[in-house]
């Protein structure tokens, strides 16, 4: 068999003889040596392909890929061919400026590749000409027979042959916490991955017990592998603002050509300018028109969201996933650590006619025992203090205090919660605990595990299980006055109630004994054992994580639960946490079998989702997607990874996830708790509206620049601005005045309106009535100035000077305007934002350094002012402020009326 043809067969729907017929091996003997190297020559080695990394120098230059840089160094060049290399040199260290800081803060790799490489397990104890023999992980090869112990990583794919107590830990593939029990019977052909129990995946480890399998597929056709390859296939999506941005650069480029050709044309045929002096002029028109200082002041603002995240615990792999966060509408968890602890956690007990709670969650012994909502002493409760010591005896758990880690328990999950409900009951029943003679493993044959003990009354053999196989073995129960008649139909309602709460159910028995022995054998207890009573059993859901659902739905976003659990204990964590009804599931298989449109349609419709795979995630995600959606999803497990890489934005859990799940996502919780990420949302709808005010702050510049040399021309008049100088204006509004915007608190309303509409542009018809209003304000009444400038004979030099000046100071009056979209400057706080004080007290440094320092007049073409010239400049932009406050007054009041104005 290939190795294409060994990936094609199910597996666990063959009997092990003939998969060992299939594999062309011998279970016994396995493989020769001879074979083997054929083998390996014929199937290659059993690691993951590479992928050739590419290098930084391209990765750098991808970033002058942007349409308004290109208008930008056109722009150089023709500064150059007329030898004005100053503005030549100004215009080159800007664009480099902007592409350096979009290199550095590019954080996303394909290290999510590197990791899922890291798992493989390195040694392996294999059979080779009927030898053990210990080998290096790569080169094992289909048919090769693998020896599996307690603490072994599973090295390659496995059919297992032989399974004696097996259980593999296999939560970061399916999503199950609870380790798998594995058997060796053929299953049928639709079983999904998380309930194949006769095979073993590779990255994945044996917490208890041996086996023995044969590989059935090997680097990138193992379910890793798989899973290696989905996340390479995954496109890489631009964030919503990362569209809007090239949607928003592709049209100003259009309006900046058009607008400077048709100018150049006009000057040309309709006024007499020499050639060198209406070049220069458009080049300026150009430089002008263009917000260069943009793609920086973006890059700056995310940044700050990234560190005020980090102190929330909420780490940012990639800058623009800040903003993402913002506009998200649906956030898919996984459950399991994710929106649960995962650690089980026993919740409910249960003897004869009584049932008494548990608080407190997880492995640490806080909590209390309670009946009827009164807390209870152990002491008091006779049956539930035997219930208690045959769940504490009958377990290989242990549960200990670490100084640096608190409350650590190691051994099976569901012995863990028993162990743990042993502390919680008292020191007496830890201290008391009866001494083991003898022990008989859980067997998933017999499905019980059996300890014999020395009481204080006597020997007695106890029994957990499963509650069904400790049914039909009893004849009597435990009642408060002693032994007495089995009532079954009462246990089997007590089952269903709890099984019904999502809670994994839990049995326990006893029989007593005339003398200890040292074996114990099945045939010892399978008979006429006295039943105690149940446990019920959850990896219980965090409150936090409760209460942050609440604020998500109340945002307008949607949670949906992806998990690779039973559908039963889905839908119960789903309804306790407000995920789903309650009873309304979709499970992997049926969703295997749809089509994409229709899975399109219920991935809107359900909100919980059970049994599922890392394609089935993966589908969803895309699903979602489909709908114009964006989508965030959570998740710690290797099975998370592709989905979190093709969504919006990937949240790995920063505690609990394993490395290719951080490595894939755009964003990992330091802390794992789900709350964080609405406060992350908050603060990417913050951001975005900081974005919002930003542009609206920036524009103004770039267009009022661009109506003072489009007029100029029209009108025949001397350039009032250089190249050089528009450069100087827009970047140090963008760097120093416009930076004071991304410390505004969040608006009122910010997690009460709906996360805005994926295709809603950059600029609504608002903001860009807005934006041309401003510059025309500030552009006009410059040109105002400039013409009475000229009129009263003030030199060229100071003309030039007192316009730089005026431009900058009018934007920051409109600085105040801009705090808030929508509201007056004045409906908040004045002096919140520290900030604006901060930078505008920068500015006035800068602008006094470009005045009168003699190096700066010399780059800059600027001349010292007199104190009684700064009169214009303050006059104009007190001017502006006032003006646009009155605007926003009218549009408030043409909003109220009609509600199709959108501010």
């Amino acid at each position: 068999m290939d190795r294409h043809e060994a990936t094609q067969q199910q597996w666990h729907t063959l009997e092990q003889e003939k998969a060992v017929e299939q594999s062309a091996t011998d279970a016994a003997a396995g493989l020769t040596t001879q074979e083997a190297e054929k083998r390996l020559q014929q199937h290659g080695l059993n690691k993951l392909p590479e992928k050739k990394a590419e290098s930084k120098l391209i990765r750098f230059l991808k970033h002058f890929n942007d349409v308004l840089i290109y208008v930008l160094l056109v722009a150089a060049i023709i500064t150059a061919v007329l030898g004005h290399y100053t503005d030549t040199l100004v215009i080159i260290i800007v664009a480099i400026v902007n592409a350096s800081i979009g290199y550095f803060q590019e954080a996303k790799a394909e290290d999510a590749l590197k990791s899922i490489q890291a798992l493989l397990s390195p040694q392996a104890q294999i059979i080779r000409d009927n030898k053990r023999i210990e080998v290096d992980a790569t080169h094992i090869t289909i048919g090769d027979i693998v020896l599996l112990n307690a603490g072994d990583k599973v090295p390659a794919d496995l059919r297992l042959l032989s399974a004696d107590h097996l259980k593999i830990e296999e939560s970061a593939l399916t999503g199950e916490a609870e380790a798998a029990e594995k058997t060796t019977e053929a299953l049928a052909a639709d079983t999904g991955l998380g309930d194949r129990r006769n095979m073993a995946f590779t990255s994945t480890t044996v917490s208890a017990g041996s086996g023995k399998g044969v590989v059935v597929a090997i680097g990138k056709d193992t379910e890793i592998g798989k899973i290696n390859q989905m996340m390479r296939e995954v496109e890489q999506l631009k964030t919503p603002l990362l569209q809007q941005t090239e949607q928003f650069g592709k049209t100003v480029s259009v309006f900046i050509l058009l607008t400077a050709g048709a100018t150049y044309l006009f000057g040309h045929f309709l006024r007499d300018y020499d050639q060198e002096t209406l070049l220069m002029s458009i080049i300026g028109l150009a430089v002008a028109a263009i917000p260069e200082g943009l793609p920086a002041i973006l890059s700056i603002i995310l940044a700050i969201g990234v560190r005020r995240m980090a102190r929330q615990k909420a780490i940012v792999r990639n800058l623009p996933s800040v903003e993402t966060l913002g506009a998200v509408s649906v956030i898919c968890s996984d459950k399991t650590g994710t929106l649960t602890k995962n650690e089980m956690t026993v919740q409910q007990v249960a003897v004869k006619d009584v049932e008494y709670n548990i608080s407190g969650i997880g492995y640490a012994p806080d909590g209390d025992i309670s009946k009827q909502d009164q807390k209870v002493n152990v002491a008091d409760e006779p049956l539930l203090q035997q219930l208690i010591t045959c769940f504490y005896v009958c377990n290989d758990a242990t549960l200990d205090k670490d100084e640096k880690e608190g409350w650590v328990a190691k051994g099976d999950p569901t012995e863990n919660a028993l162990v743990t409900l042993a502390h919680k009951a008292g020191e007496n029943i830890v201290r008391n605990k009866p001494e083991r003679k003898a022990t008989l493993p859980f067997s998933s044959d017999y499905k019980y595990m059996a300890t014999s003990a020395d009481t204080s009354n006597g020997p007695v053999i106890y029994i957990k299980g499963a509650p069904d196989r400790l049914l039909d073995m009893a004849t009597r129960e435990a009642g408060t006055n002693g032994e007495q008649d089995f009532d079954r139909s009462y246990w089997e309602q007590q089952i269903t109630q709890l099984a019904n709460q999502g809670l994994r159910v839990i049995g326990a028995a006893y029989k007593k004994t005339d003398q200890l022995t040292d074996r114990l054998e099945h045939e010892d207890i399978e008979k006429d054992i006295v039943f105690l009573g149940l446990a019920g059993i959850i990896d219980p859901p965090r409150d936090e994580a409760i209460a942050s659902i609440q604020s998500c739905h109340e945002a307008g976003i949607t949670v949906k639960m992806i998990t690779g659990d039973h559908a039963d204990t889905a839908k119960a964590i789903g309804k306790q946490m407000g995920i789903g009804d309650g009873e309304k599931i979709m499970v992997g298989k049926t969703l295997q079998n749809m089509d994409d449109a229709a899975l399109q349609k219920a991935a809107q419709e359900y909100d919980v989702f059970a049994r599922t795979s890392p394609e089935h995630k993966l589908r969803l995600v895309n699903a979602l997607q489909a709908s114009n959606i964006i989508c965030a999803m959570t998740g710690d497990g290797v099975n998370d990874a592709p989905a979190l890489k093709q969504a919006n934005v990937g949240i790995a859990m920063g505690i609990k996830g394993t490395e290719v799940t951080k490595e894939a996502s755009e964003m990992v919780l330091a802390d794992d708790n789900f709350s964080t990420i609405v406060e992350a949302v908050k603060e990417g709808r913050r951001i975005y509206d900081n974005l919002k005010k930003t542009i609206l702050f920036i524009l103004p510049t770039n267009g009022a620049e661009s109506f003072l040399i489009i007029a100029s021309i029209l009108f025949g008049t001397v350039m009032p601005l250089l190249p050089v100088q528009i450069l100087w204006v827009n970047m140090v509004t963008s760097l120093t005045v416009s930076l004071a915007l991304a410390f505004e608190p969040m608006e009122p309303d910010a997690m009460k309106r709906p996360p805005r509409p994926v295709r809603e542009p950059l600029l609504n018809g608002y903001f860009a009535w807005r934006i041309l209003f401003v510059s025309v304000l500030i552009g006009g009444g410059t040109l105002w100035l400039c013409t009475r400038l000229h009129a009263a004979n003030v030199d060229e030099a100071t003309v030039r000077t007192i316009t730089v000046q005026t431009i900058v100071i009018a934007q920051l009056f409109h600085l105040f305007n801009c705090r808030s979209i929508g509201r007056s400057a004045f409906s908040q706080q004045f002096f919140s934002n520290r900030a604006i004080y901060v930078v505008a007290a920068v500015l006035f440094v800068l602008q006094a350094c470009v005045t009168y320092i003699p190096f700066m007049n010399q780059v800059f073409d600027t001349v010292p002012l007199s104190l009684d010239q700064w009169k214009y400049p303050v006059y104009l932009g007190l001017a502006t402020f006032i003006i646009v406050e009155v605007e926003k007054a009218i549009a408030v009041r043409v909003r109220s009326k009609n509600s199709k104005v959108k501010i």
